[in-house]
C-alpha cells in the first residue's frame, strides 16, 4: 500500500504546488493593486496641493486631476480583473492537465501490472508441462491433454502479442489496412469454434446467418470477433451462457455477444472503450485482461464504418452489438 501511495505522491504534490502558486500570484496582484492605487491617490493629492485656488483654471484643473484620479483606478481595476481571469483560466487548464496526465500514467501503470500477469501466466504454465513432459513418462491421453493445455497457453500470448502490436500500429497509423471482400460469418464461425472448444464446459447459444459478406481487413475482423468473445468469456461465471448472434436485417448485418455476468455500470459503460481502461480496482480484480480489447474492438469498428454498442442485458449480464453494412456478392 505504502508503494502505491508513493508512485501517486508526485500528483498530488503538483496539485498542492499549483494551489500554493495560484495563491501567491493572487495575492501579489491584489497587493499591487493596493499599491498602485495607493501611489495614484498620494500623486492626485499631490497635484491639488500644488494648485493654487487664485487661479482662474483651479476648478477645471481640479476636475482633471480627479478625473484622471478615477480613470488610473478604474484601469488598475480592468487589468486586475483581465490578469484574474486569465491566471484562473490558466489554473483550471494546468489542474485539467495535471490531473489527466495522473490518469494515464495509472492506466499505463495498470496495465503494466496487467500485461505482467497476462505474460507471465502462459509463460509459467507452459513451461511447467513441458517440465512435466520431460520428467514423466505419460500415456498418449495425458500427453495429448498437456499439449492441448499448452498450445491454448501459447495461442492466448499470440493473442495478447497481436493485440499490443495492433494496437501500436492502429495509434501511430502504420498499420496497413488491407480491405478486401471477406465472408464475416466464416470468420464469426471459426472464432467462436475455437472459443467452443477451447471452454468446452461452458454453454453456448451461437445462432448464425450464414455467407454475410463485408468489406474489411481479415486480421482486424477476426481480432475484433475474438476479443468480444474473450470478453464475455472473462467476465461472466464459468457455468454461464454465452449466448452469440450473428443476423441480417435488411442491408444491415448485427452481430451480439450476450453474457449473464456481473454487467457494466451505467456510469463505466462510456469509460470501457478507452486504452488502458478496466472496470474496477487493478488490485481487487479477478479477472484477466489489459484493457486493450474493448479498445481495439471500438477503434476497428470506426475505421470500417462500424458501431460497436454496449447495453444491459435483463436480469443481469452485457450485451456488446456491432451494427455493420453488408455487401452483395
Amino acid at each position: 500500500m505504502s508503494f502505491k501511495l508513493n508512485k501517486y505522491a508526485w500528483g498530488n504534490r503538483a496539485i498542492v504546488i499549483c494551489w500554493l502558486l495560484l495563491i501567491y500570484v493572487l495575492a501579489a496582484l491584489i497587493w499591487w493593486y493596493i499599491a498602485l492605487n495607493l501611489q495614484n491617490n498620494q500623486m492626485s493629492a499631490y497635484r491639488i496641493e500644488l494648485l493654487t485656488h487664485d487661479d482662474p483654471e483651479y476648478i477645471s484643473k481640479l476636475e482633471k486631476i480627479n478625473s484622471d484620479r478615477h480613470r488610473l483606478a478604474t484601469a488598475y481595476k480592468s487589468e486586475g480583473l483581465a490578469f484574474i481571469l486569465v491566471i484562473l483560466a490558466g489554473a483550471v487548464f494546468l489542474r485539467s492537465a495535471v490531473m489527466r496526465q495522473i490518469g494515464i500514467q495509472r492506466q499505463q501503470q495498470n496495465f503494466m501490472m496487467a500485461i505482467t500477469h497476462e505474460l507471465k501466466t502462459p509463460i509459467s504454465i507452459t513451461r511447467l508441462n513441458m517440465e512435466t513432459l520431460l520428467k514423466h513418462s505419460l500415456d498418449d491421453s495425458k500427453k495429448e491433454k498437456i499439449l492441448k493445455s499448452s498450445l491454448q497457453e501459447i495461442n492466448r500470448l499470440n493473442t495478447l502479442t497481436g493485440n499490443i502490436l495492433v494496437s501500436a500500429q492502429l495509434e501511430g497509423g502504420s498499420y496497413l489496412f488491407n480491405k478486401e471482400e471477406i465472408n464475416f460469418s466464416q470468420i464469426v464461425s471459426d472464432s467462436s469454434q475455437d472459443f467452443v472448444n477451447r471452454f468446452p464446459n461452458r454453454p453456448w447459444n451461437i445462432t448464425m446467418e450464414p455467407d454475410l459478406f463485408i468489406s474489411g481487413d481479415p486480421l482486424l475482423m477476426q481480432i475484433l470477433v475474438n476479443n468480444l468473445i474473450d470478453n464475455a468469456v472473462k467476465y461472466s461465471p464459468p457455468g454461464s451462457p454465452i449466448t452469440i448472434h450473428l443476423k441480417k436485417e435488411g442491408d444491415q448485418g448485427i452481430l451480439e455477444l450476450i453474457d449473464e455476468g456481473a454487467g457494466i455500470p451505467k456510469k463505466e459503460q462510456k469509460r470501457i472503450f478507452q486504452k488502458f481502461y478496466r472496470v474496477g480496482n487493478e488490485d481487487t480484480r479477478i479477472a484477466q485482461g489489459t484493457g486493450l480489447g474493448l479498445y481495439l474492438g471500438r477503434k476497428i469498428t470506426r475505421d470500417h464504418k462500424m458501431r460497436l454498442q454496449v447495453s444491459d442485458n435483463k436480469p443481469k449480464g452485457t450485451i456488446f452489438t456491432v451494427h455493420f453494412n453488408l455487401i452483395q456478392v
